[in-house]
C-alpha cells in the first residue's frame, strides 16, 4: 500500500478519472450502436457530429487510440452515406 500523501492523492484521482472515463467511453458505445441502428438518413446526419466529436474527446484524452477513432469516425460516415 502507498505510503506517501502524494500516492494516496494519486490513487484517489486515478480512480475518478477511471471512472469517468468508463462512463463517456461506454455512452460514446452506446451513441455509435444508436447511430448505426437508425435508417432514417435525415436523423443520422444530424446525430453524426455529435457521435463524432464524442469518439474526438476520447481520442484526444488517450481513451481509445486515434486511429481506432478515425476508423470508427471513417466507418459511421460511410454508413450515414450508404442510408
Amino acid at each position: 500500500m502507498a505510503n506517501h500523501k502524494s500516492a494516496l492523492k494519486r490513487i484517489r484521482s486515478n480512480e475518478s478519472k477511471r471512472l469517468l472515463n468508463r462512463y463517456q467511453h461506454k455512452t460514446t458505445r452506446n451513441a455509435i450502436k444508436k447511430l448505426r441502428e437508425l435508417t432514417d438518413k435525415k436523423e443520422a446526419e444530424s446525430m453524426f457530429p455529435t457521435v463524432v466529436s464524442m469518439l474526438d474527446k476520447l481520442a484526444k484524452k488517450n481513451v481509445i487510440h486515434a486511429n481506432k477513432a478515425a476508423n470508427l469516425k471513417s466507418g459511421l460516415a460511410k454508413h450515414v452515406a450508404a442510408l
